[in-house]
């Protein structure tokens, strides 16, 4: 089947090279500028490092919104991810955040605007157990059981003597 004509435009113009990062995450984009003077046109690549308040809309029309506050001025810019302007975009830290949108750090200055690191390959901690909450029957059989440090063939070894 062949794909609409649209659908091959927008393929061929999407970056392949842009990393896996959501609302929260400190990114930094690097954005091409071009600095024109009297005699010469230059271009140099700045970057621009914040925290992502947004991501929104979906293949060659897709935007993210930056935020970082310099000087106590909070500066927020939009940029099109698939944009020619758009260098290469690096991701510094994974935030844990519990929204799609997070304009409340608009509102947010100093330590309340931190945003806490989701540790890489860390799951959700355990729920907290104690010996009071199982019997005292049960907890004492696996400590006597099994010595510390023992290895699974140790430890069949020493239920068989």
């Amino acid at each position: 089947m062949k794909q609409p004509l649209i659908a091959q435009f927008e393929a061929k113009h999407m970056k392949s090279d842009i990393p896996d990062f959501r609302p929260g995450d400190t990114i930094r984009v690097y954005v091409k500028i071009t600095e024109k003077s009297r005699d010469e046109e230059r271009t140099r690549v700045q970057p621009f490092e914040g925290v992502v308040l947004r991501r929104s809309g979906g293949g060659l029309n897709e935007i993210v919104t930056v935020r970082r506050v310099t000087y106590s001025v909070g500066v927020e810019r939009t940029f099109p991810l698939h944009a020619p302007v758009v260098d290469r975009i690096e991701v510094l830290r994974r935030g844990r955040v519990r929204r799609a949108r997070l304009y409340y750090l608009r509102g947010r200055s100093g330590r309340a605007s931190r945003i806490k690191e989701l540790r890489e390959g860390a799951s959700k901690p355990p729920e907290a157990e104690t010996d009071t909450d199982r019997p005292a029957a049960e907890a004492e059989p696996e400590a006597a059981a099994e010595p510390a440090g023992a290895t699974e063939e140790q430890a069949e070894a020493t239920k068989d003597d």
